[in-house]
């Protein structure tokens, strides 16, 4: 069963199985889950060449892709759509602008249009707002481009309630996303980013919602994550997602691996998490995710362990290579005597 398509405050409706290129973060695998339910973030493969992963997304039955003029890697999404054969339609197009704003906001766009071979983008964001020096002449370029064609959608990223309500005094148009890291462990910060987006009626996109497992594993949401995923069967990622997805929130992740794509897709058919689950697991991101301390002494343990593990491994490997030359000293000598 797919996900329902959501509509957004501007009236259309964007496609909810989506796929990204955001940049792997250093301290997760690339292997498994890393920085959309709407998304897979192409930043996670920033500066790279993300087209066979976007085109995979594509195939296992993603229709969102959210890029960044940031990511350096837009280019690699109009690979992938023109790989698919998809037709232009049926794939939502999210991108970013970083910068300071004003009259280069249009060029940018225009800009990121070539490189991905597109005549506009479902979705433009402002990546985040510390850059931006006139929030007001920024939006005006915003809403510019949307009148123009070029972008069918707007809104923001990474925007609190502050930075919304000044966006607001200088508006016509309420963006229609915001985009925001969320986990259980932001649940406190980012309550009433929530409730403001709720009220205005923005969309709610998250990224960094697997951070419990890829990056503070150990933490207290662990234990009613792992009681969750025993009694519906399913992976504690796909128990973050669902946790998320009955919030409302529309998730933004990536991977390369084709399997962890079905994972998520495969949240569409889980039973819902119960309301003493979503609060368990409330209560325990309310705690807060482990200290720093905690990560200290773990990531300490763990290159402890593997220095270990290597000294142990060339050890052997040392004896290895010692008793081969041995051996083949003595078939030498061996040889000698008799011959």
């Amino acid at each position: 069963m797919p996900f329902e398509d959501i509509t957004l405050n501007d009236g259309r409706k964007a496609l909810v199985q989506a796929s990204g290129s955001n940049e792997l973060h250093p301290s997760i695998n690339p292997d498994e889950y890393s920085p959309g339910s709407h998304l897979k973030g192409t930043g996670g493969l920033a500066g790279h060449d993300a087209s066979a992963y976007i085109t995979q997304a594509l195939y296992a039955g993603f229709s969102h892709i959210d890029t960044a003029q940031m990511y350096r890697n837009e280019e690699s999404v109009g690979i992938a759509l023109r790989q698919s054969g998809m037709a232009r339609s049926d794939v939502w197009i999210t991108t970013k602008y970083y910068g300071s704003g004003g009259s280069e906001i249009k060029e940018a766009l225009v800009e990121s249009l070539k490189k991905m071979g597109l005549s506009y983008v479902d979705l433009y964001l402002i990546h985040w707002p510390e850059p931006v020096k006139d929030l007001k002449d920024t939006w005006s370029q915003y809403e510019l481009v949307k009148k123009e064609g070029l972008a069918k959608s707007i809104g923001v990223s990474n925007f609190k309630v502050k930075d919304l309500e000044l966006l607001k005094r200088h508006s016509n148009i309420t963006p229609a996303v915001n985009q925001i890291n969320f986990s259980p462990y932001q649940l406190r910060e980012m309550s009433p980013v929530l409730d403001y987006c709720k009220e205005h009626k923005i969309v709610v996109e998250a990224y960094g919602s697997l951070a419990p497992l890829t990056k503070n594993p150990g933490g207290p949401v662990d234990k009613p994550i792992k009681k969750a995923a025993e009694r519906l069967n399913a992976t504690p990622g796909q128990i973050l997602f669902s946790w998320a997805r009955q919030k409302g929130i529309v998730i933004v992740t990536t991977t390369t691996k084709n399997e962890r794509l079905h994972e998520y897709l495969d949240v569409a058919d889980l039973p819902a998490l119960t309301q003493e689950e979503i609060k368990e697991i409330d209560d325990a991101g309310l705690k807060g995710g482990p200290s720093k301390l905690h990560i200290l002494v773990r990531d300490r343990l763990k290159s402890t362990r593997d220095a270990a593990t290597n000294q142990v491994l060339m050890a052997g490997v040392t004896l290895m290579a010692k008793m081969i030359i041995i051996l083949l000293l003595m078939v030498i000598t061996v040889n000698r005597y008799l011959f």
